[in-house]
């Protein structure tokens, strides 16, 4: 009996683990990259500003991100260690969320927190096997059904304070959560 009972609180344990955002960003040359990025996405950096590199530590997933400023625009590109895109993320204000999506999106936070507040939301875009359409629909801004909302949210429960970030689909339905360890989220953003 005592054995399944520490058994569970293991398993709890690592399950609580699995739910933080622990990541840790680290500034690289651009020659650090995988041979894949730069062609896939050379296109893309013609006219972009402030052009950087990391390797980015989440758990132990390790990936590549370019992050850079083109137009008015922020974009983080990920990239897993392989080389392959995972995703493409620009942050965004809550105006050019649709209405009704939107309205989602704060219906749930106001059910689920006593207080919260949305500190940023970046529109990301998964890469689904195709690459090249992924970049295309990003660089497009193209509101796809397949986009997620990614928000870094500050939350107040029972007298605590929490951040999170909570991703929510095109339609504004809730899809996953991770606490956020480190409270200074924008600790490299676009240095």
């Amino acid at each position: 009996m005592k054995f399944k009972f520490l058994g569970c609180i293991f398993l709890l344990t690592l399950a609580a683990q699995a739910q933080l955002k622990q990541e840790q960003e680290f500034r690289v040359d651009r020659e650090q990259l995988p041979n894949e990025v730069l062609p896939l996405l050379e296109p893309y950096l013609m006219g972009a500003k402030r052009i950087r590199y990391y390797q980015e530590i989440d758990g132990d997933k390790a990936s590549f991100e370019v992050k850079f400023k083109k137009g008015r625009l922020l974009y983080s590109v990920e990239f897993a260690e392989t080389g392959n895109l995972q995703d493409v993320e620009f942050i965004i204000k809550p105006k050019d969320i649709p209405e009704d999506s939107f309205n989602r999106i704060l219906a749930y936070l106001s059910t689920t927190y006593e207080y919260h507040r949305i500190k940023k939301i970046q529109q990301q875009y998964l890469n689904r096997d195709n690459p090249k359409e992924t970049l295309y629909e990003a660089f497009q801004n193209l509101l796809m059904p397949h986009l997620n909302y990614e928000c870094i949210v500050a939350t107040k429960e029972n007298g605590n304070y929490t951040t999170y970030e909570i991703t929510f689909d095109a339609s504004g339905t809730f899809m996953a959560a991770r606490k956020v360890v480190n409270p200074n989220y924008d600790h490299v953003l676009y240095n």
